[in-house]
Parts: structure tokens; sequence; C-alpha cells
């Protein structure tokens, strides 16, 4: 699980179970007895909000009013609940909402005065809020042309995409002159950096031979809105008028070219085309390009157009991939598109393991080292007869501590273990975490139910920690309940590896309780909610999922009438009883429709439990369960499976004393048609 606010689908908000919080201070009491209440999202109508009030607050009292007034978008009363605020240690925040405002309002040429946002860099130097508004302040500066200004301030540690575009942009404008290499680079999809680039493209750092993969790429993942501001820096007006209309009916406008296509432009515009033909009718589209283009484009073009086949295919699980991916021979691929290659190859029978190890060995090599291709590879070497290179491959993942590294032991006959507990930590140690100012701020956030602030808080001071720093770190937001932080905290850790951390099973036994009352393994249950929530009581996904078992509002209707809960209101949802009833006996649900396959069931509970049905119906021969992960389509959910059965497999250990078996947990995913009763 991503250590993001929003992590996969889920959006977090609140923290820990409220029953097992901490005595909380002064401070919280003054907030509630303000009666300031935060809302979850900024309201459509701001001017409908009620107007926060400005009068006489206690210094937190003003923090908690400056954020429902930039919530609710009352920017006035901001300069006065910010002089309010001061003494508190989180006035900091009332400030930089100030300044962040104000250079967001800021006009080209216009920013805010400079000695303001230096005296708050200055002032709160090191922290996270000085390193986020110097980041702020870059993108402002970049919007008014204050490219020397960019260049003043230098780095940002919490930066992203769109600030490092920035950064290169106002390097290049002031004579380093920016390579292409470093465009492509830092650009990553979805992020708006196409200043940088209209500025590269116009003065030829960027052409056909860069922009050109760029758009395949983009048109790969049906990002069109990005492929189409790619063909504007490539194509001519008449080209890109041409690209609109193929865009909109490939097959329509195929028909009315010349073959074969002559110019470089034409010839790229035809292979678009007869890709995007792939999303329409993959029988239609082959028929066609076999019979009218398979000699009229050159042969890189061709393949390329084959590559696309083969990964809608394989993304539909169509047997066909393999076969067109082979047609497609070894023009270059993008590693999503790598990785389905692989993936293809995986589903046939029997497994032609020299192409699966061929596909992986012509991955980029920092994708060929992941622990996924990593284990794959050393598969087909075992199964090639190369039994001491196979071992090593496995041996180099073993002490990886996730689902491939799990499966490498098992390959070299080692069980799964829990590792040995590292030397206790002291109170000193304890006492060191706790004082942490970072760390102090992050907790005061966590408990006004700041989420989006707390989390980014709590990472940034983490920076520089070592093992043991780390573990204690961990300790303190234990104490405190806060247990996602827990888990994702000791998971930096590299070498003292407590699992008393890092699959924390909190709840006294509770959530085991309801499992077991219907027969349920908890380590399964524990496994799954690990990946949900991270035993977050209230989480609350941008769906609309609740609680610690993430549950829909429609499931929770359903499966409270199913299992007779008489007393179920959807207000209840998020409380610990109520959420882990249903949602257990959801899953048992779900896992007796599948056939008591845990591998098919988690799949259904994440991606909804018709879908594992279909997935299983196509295939054409039983497979290990290990496969059928790999090879689900939803990267989400395979991802998502993959990691329970994962954390299942180390929770029955923990739980047991036992040394476990993930092959045998994941089983064998056999072919069956998908009748079954139905379930939401």
């Amino acid at each position: 699980m991503a250590d993001w606010v929003q992590v996969g689908r889920y959006q977090k908000n609140g923290m820990a179970d409220p029953r097992r919080q901490p005595r909380r201070g002064r401070w919280w009491a003054a907030a509630l007895l303000a009666g300031v209440f935060l809302p979850q999202a900024v309201p459509a109508q701001p001017s409908a909000a009620p107007q926060v009030s400005v009068g006489a607050l206690e210094p937190i009292q003003a923090v908690v009013a400056a954020r429902e007034a930039v919530n609710h978008r009352q920017w006035s009363v901001l300069p006065g609940l910010v002089a309010q605020a001061q003494g508190d240690p989180l006035s900091m925040y009332a400030e930089y909402w100030l300044l962040r405002y104000r250079l967001q309002q800021s006009a080209p040429g216009q920013l805010v005065p400079v000695a303001d946002l230096d005296r708050f860099l200055k002032t709160y130097a090191g922290t996270y809020l000085a390193d986020k508004l110097r980041g702020d302040w870059i993108l402002a500066a970049e919007r008014s042309g204050d490219f020397a200004g960019i260049r003043r301030l230098g780095p940002v540690t919490t930066g992203n995409e769109q600030i490092e575009c920035a950064r290169l942009l106002a390097r290049h404008m002031g004579g380093q002159r920016a390579s292409a290499h470093e465009a492509l680079e830092v650009f990553a999809p979805g992020t708006p950096c196409w200043t940088l680039y209209d500025q590269l493209v116009a003065d030829g750092v960027l052409g056909w031979d860069q922009l050109v993969p760029k758009l395949r790429d983009a048109l790969e993942v049906n990002r069109t809105r990005d492929a189409r501001k790619y063909a504007a820096y490539i194509f001519e007006p008449g080209d890109l008028k041409d690209y609109d209309q193929l865009m909109r009916d490939p097959m329509k406008w195929l028909v009315r070219q010349p073959r074969p296509a002559r110019t470089r432009a034409a010839q790229e515009l035809a292979a678009i085309a007869l890709a995007r033909l792939a999303r329409k009718d993959r029988d239609v589209g082959d028929s066609y390009l076999r019979r009218e283009w398979s000699r009229s484009l050159p042969k890189e073009r061709e393949q390329w157009v084959r590559s696309q086949f083969a990964l809608v295919a394989a993304l539909n699980l169509d047997d066909r991939a393999h076969r067109w991916y082979s047609e497609a021979g070894k023009v270059p691929l993008t590693e999503y598109n790598h990785a389905w290659r692989v993936r293809s190859a995986l589903r046939q029978s029997p497994i032609d393991w020299k192409w699966v190890m061929q596909s992986i060995e012509e991955m980029p090599a920092a994708q060929q080292a992941e622990p996924v291709w990593v284990y794959w590879h050393s598969r087909g070497l075992a199964a090639t007869g190369h039994a001491e290179r196979a071992a090593r491959g496995y041996a180099a993942i073993a002490d990886e501590y996730n689902f491939y590294g799990q499966l490498a032991l098992e390959e070299l006959g080692r069980p799964i273990t829990v590792p040995p507990a590292p030397p206790p930590l002291t109170e000193q140690d304890i006492a060191q975490a706790s004082a942490v100012p970072g760390l102090q701020r992050a907790i005061s956030l966590f408990r006004l139910g700041w989420r989006p602030e707390a989390v980014p808080e709590w990472n940034f001071a983490l920076r520089g920690m070592n093992d043991r720093q780390l573990r204690a770190a961990a300790e303190v937001a234990r104490e405190a309940g806060i247990y996602d932080r827990v888990v994702n905290t000791s998971e930096r850790t590299e070498n003292e590896i407590d699992f008393s951390q890092r699959y924390i099973a909190p709840f006294e036994g509770r959530v085991a309780a309801q499992a077991r009352q219907i027969q349920l393994d908890p380590a399964w249950v524990y496994g799954l909610i690990r990946q949900e929530s991270r035993f977050i009581t209230d989480a609350r996904s941008v769906v609309g999922a609740s609680g610690l078992m993430q549950l829909m509002p429609a499931t929770a209707r359903w499966v409270a009438r199913k299992i007779g809960m008489a007393d179920f209101d959807p207000s209840r949802v998020n409380e610990f009883d109520t959420n882990t009833a249903l949602g257990t006996n959801y899953l048992n649900i779900v896992l007796q429709d599948l056939n008591g396959s845990q591998v098919l069931a988690s799949a259904g509970y994440n991606a909804g439990p018709r879908r594992p049905h279909r997935w299983r119906g196509q295939l054409g021969h039983p497979v290990e369960g290990a496969i059928f992960a790999e090879t689900i389509p939803f990267t989400e959910t395979r991802l998502y499976v993959k990691n329970v059965m994962s954390n299942a497999t180390y929770y029955a250990a923990l739980f047991s004393g036992q040394p476990q078996s993930l092959k045998r947990r994941l089983g064998r995913i056999v072919p069956q048609g998908s009748e079954a009763t139905r379930v939401p």
C-alpha cells in the first residue's frame, strides 16, 4: 500500500479506532468547545457556507477556524485568524494557507512580497510546510515568468514532476540548455508540464524522434488528451486534421487512404489508425490489417501495430495475444506492454518458458530487476534445466518480504516464517522519537482528523532516520492509535524487521473473533483489512466505501438483510462491530460463491464478485494461483490480490507460530462456468 493520502482507490480520512485513542490534551478540548467542525470537502456553493467567526479565539481554535475558512473559501478572514493562531504549534498551518492563497491568486509579475515568503522559509526552516511553500512558490514564479526566482529557490524535497518541470524550464531559460533526455525523464503522465514542452519544441530540443514514442505511449493507455498535444507538436496542420478524423473513426479514415503510405507522417497516421482498430473489433481489425496493409507499412510500424493488438488482447484475456506478440517481434515496447507480453505467455498451455525468459531479458534492466520478473525468469531457468542459475535468482529476492519473496523462499525449499524480533527498543528510544517536532505536529493533526495534512507531515519527519529510529517512531504511532503509520513507518526499515509492527493486529482479537464465528480464516481477514484500510476505522474511499473493511453502502444494506441484522443503520457502518460483522459476512458469501478460493474471493472483494467468474471462465486450462493472480487484467486488483495473500500468509505465521506456504494458500484455479448465486 503506497504512503499517500490517496492510496489506490481509497481516500483515508480520520484515524484509528476512537475507543482506543489516548487521552487528548487541552488544545483538543478547546477545539471542541469552540464548536468548529471541519467539512470533508469544499462545498459546491461556498457562498452558502456559514461565515467563519473571527471573534476572540484560543490559538488552536483559530487554527481550526482558519482551515474551515480555507475549505469555505472565505479568504478575507484568514489574516485575522493567522494573528490569533500565534503561539500554537500548528499556527504555521494558518500562515501557510494564507501565503499559499496569495501565491495562487497573484497575477503575473505580482507575486506575494518576497519578504513574507522568505520570513516563513527562515522561521520554519527544515519543516514540511517550508518545503511545501517553496514548491508552491516555484509554480507561482513559473506562471509569472520569474525564472531567476525559481533558480534562487533551489530544489524541493517533497517536489513533484510539475515542480521539476518548472525547475528544468528555469535552467533552460537561464542559459543552461536542457537536453531531450532530461525533458523526457522529468515529464510524467498526467502532469501539466506542457509549458516546458512548448519551449523545448520551439527551441528544437524536442522533435519527431522524441515525441512520436511519447504519442504512441499515450495512445497505448488511451490517454487521448495527452496524445492530442503530442500530435500537435509532431504533425503539420493538414496531417493534424487527419489525426483528428482517424481518432473519431479509424476505419472510415483508413479506407480512403492511398497504399502504400509514402510520407513519414502518412505512415505514422496509418499505423495509429490501424492500432486503434484493436479497440473496436480485433477480428475485423486483424483481418483488415493482414489483407490491406501488411505490405504497405514499414516493418517497424507494422510490428508496433501488432504489439497494440497484442496488448488489447492480453488485457481482455484473449489467447491470441501471445500470437500477436510473436508477430510484433523485437519492436520497442513500453514497460507496461513488456509486462503483458510475459503475462500472456504465462497463460499458455504448455508454457513456453524460453519465450518467457526471452521476453523478460528484453525488458529494461530496472524492470528486469523487479522481484516479479526475477521470480518468473528463475522459474523459466528451472523449467529449462538450469537449476543452479534459478536458485541464484530465487536467492536474490528471497529476503524480500513480499509476494514474490515468499514464493522464491518456497522454490528454495524454505518455509515462510516470522523473522527473529530485532533488539528491543529502550524508553530513551521512544522518548527521543516522541520529542521529534514533526511527529508531534503530525499526531496533533491526526487527532484533529486532518489526515491530508497529517500524513505528509509524518512522512517528512521520518527523513534520515535509521532503522532503530523508525521503529521507535512506529511505536509512537502505536501508542497514539494511528495504526496505518505503525505499518508504513516500520516498512521503511531495511535491517531491523519488526513484524509486530509491520503486521500489527490491533483490536485485541475482536476481528479474529468475528471471523471465527462464521468459520472464516482470521489471518486472511487481517490480511485483507491491512490492504483495504491499514486499520483506519473511519477510512472512506473516493467512491464511498467505508470503514475497516471498506463496505459500499448498497453492499452493507444487502448483507445486513442477508444476515438478519435488525438494528442496521447506514450511519453505523463505520462502527467497529457493525463494519466487521458486515464485512466478514460479505467476504464469506463471496468466498462460498467462488468455491472457497481465497485468490478468487480476494479479487471479487476488490473488483466485484462477478469479475472473477468471468476471468476464471476465460481460462482454457487449470493454472497456478500465482499465475492467475499475476494475469488479473486490472492493475489495482492484481496488486491487491497479491498483497492480501502475502499478508494473510504472514499473519498465519504470526498467529500460529508455525511455518506457512503461500503456494498452498494460492492453490490452483480451475476453469468453470459462471453459474452461482448472484452477489452484488
